[in-house]
């Protein structure tokens, strides 16, 4: 019954095809449809040995064009066309052009709505961005699978965070898009690591430095929200934040005085890694995307755990932090439907996100090749899964957020500062 399934989809991915210059918003919502309107027929006078990809082989006539769009990064965009070129090995009887493009992560929603008919077939995105993404009739709903199901190998929390409105949108591949600290083990201890308080202290002690990019709203919201504050979205993409009251000065008071530390800097991502090669920095608030840079610079001393606590009005708190995964997408405009949706199965599959583990250090979201992978960033990350949510807030958070991170970090802290932040980052949005 399964492959039958497949091979109707098969043909809605034929179909949608041969249409893609009709695309659009509704053809992007209407792909499962086509399959399922005409489901019933076809399974009822389908062959039970039918193979769906051996049926697209057998479809395809002339060279099929693919472009994928991933990370900037070298160990990207290695991995990438390194399966990119398996992939072709796979099915040589098909003749691929399949082109990589450069694209950050983070600028990926923009990019593809610059223009969806011209963006890439294929793309990896981070969870954020996925409703934009669908509301734009940017990508094909994951009707059904060729190879494996998602469902079943797959982490659940994954899975569900590629859905919009019950539909699945995203290919999991990773799951490991938040932070945590990574620090030398040979110059600091656990009890180093524990605070922002002993952590500074002990840099201070040793001439060295340590930090977070908190002119940053991504990990500044991590202080915020570990202080008791709350920042939310509402429907219309406007935000809540009550990052001015009471508790939320109080942590903003704290923050200056640890930020205030010789010791303590706020790099964003070039200057840290500049910085981390010359042998300054002991430890740093990052990502698994650096796993390489700290991995070299530590050696044996290389570890991560949760993020440190932070004294708000004498009181230990946990800095907080957003968690988060990356998909894999396909156009609704894609110029090879059935050919994308086959190469974005296979780039996430577990062999495959066991490779682009091995080459990033991003943690599977499948489950086999995630019970392969083992390292201190992972553990890291693991530690600070308990205190992580995901990312979920209006575009006006940004800009506003950054400012306030920008002033703390210049010691200017008062509660006009925070009025001024709070009204920046709850402001409408801007009408379309």
């Amino acid at each position: 019954m399964k492959k039958k399934i497949l091979s109707v989809f098969l043909a809605a991915g034929l179909m949608v095809t041969s249409l893609a210059a009709c695309g659009g918003s509704d053809q992007a919502a209407n792909t499962g449809d086509a399959g399922n309107a005409g489901e019933e027929e076809v399974v009822d006078s389908a062959d039970e040995t039918q193979d769906p990809v051996a049926t697209l082989i057998a479809n395809t006539e002339g060279t099929v064009d693919i472009t994928l769009w991933c990370s900037e990064t070298e160990q990207y965009q290695t991995v990438m066309q390194k399966l990119a070129d398996d992939f072709k090995a796979q099915y040589s009887d098909v003749d691929f052009n399949i082109t990589l493009g450069a694209v950050s992560e983070a600028d990926m929603k923009d990019r593809v709505l610059e223009d969806v008919e011209a963006a890439a077939d294929v793309f990896v995105f981070p969870d954020d961005q996925l409703e934009a993404l669908v509301k734009a009739g940017a990508l094909n709903e994951v009707a059904a699978q060729y190879t494996h199901d998602m469902n079943v190998d797959d982490t659940e929390a994954t899975v569900e965070a590629g859905k919009y409105d019950g539909k699945q949108y995203g290919y999991p591949f990773t799951a490991s898009n938040g932070y945590f600290l990574y620090y030398d083990k040979n110059q600091l201890s656990d009890a180093d690591v524990a605070s922002w308080e002993a952590l500074t202290a002990k840099a201070d002690e040793l001439g060295k430095e340590v930090g977070c990019e908190v002119a940053n709203g991504w990990y500044l919201y991590g202080f915020f929200q570990g202080a008791g504050c709350t920042l939310t979205e509402n429907e219309d993409t406007s935000n809540n934040c009550d990052w001015n009251s009471e508790t939320g000065l109080a942590a903003a008071e704290s923050m200056k005085d640890i930020f205030a530390a010789k010791s303590f800097k706020s790099y964003g991502n070039d200057d840290l890694l500049a910085n981390l090669s010359d042998g300054k920095v002991v430890a740093y608030v990052s990502g698994t995307w650096n796993v390489p840079a700290f991995s070299e610079a530590y050696g044996d001393g290389y570890a991560a755990t949760k993020l440190p606590t932070f004294k708000v009005n004498g009181e230990d708190k946990q800095m907080c932090s957003y968690s988060g995964y990356k998909f894999v997408g396909v156009n609704a405009y894609a110029k090879n439907t059935g050919w994308a949706m086959l190469f974005a199965e296979y780039i996430t599959s577990a062999a495959a996100q066991q490779k682009v583990y091995q080459a990033t250090g991003e943690g599977p979201s499948n489950k086999d090749a995630l019970a392969e992978a083992s390292s201190p960033a992972l553990d890291g990350l693991a530690a600070q899964s308990e205190f992580a949510q995901l990312q979920r807030v209006g575009g006006k958070y940004w800009e506003p957020a950054a400012s306030l991170g920008a002033n703390i970090l210049e010691g200017k802290v008062s509660q006009q500062i925070l009025d001024d932040a709070v009204a920046g980052i709850t402001q409408a949005p801007d009408a379309e």
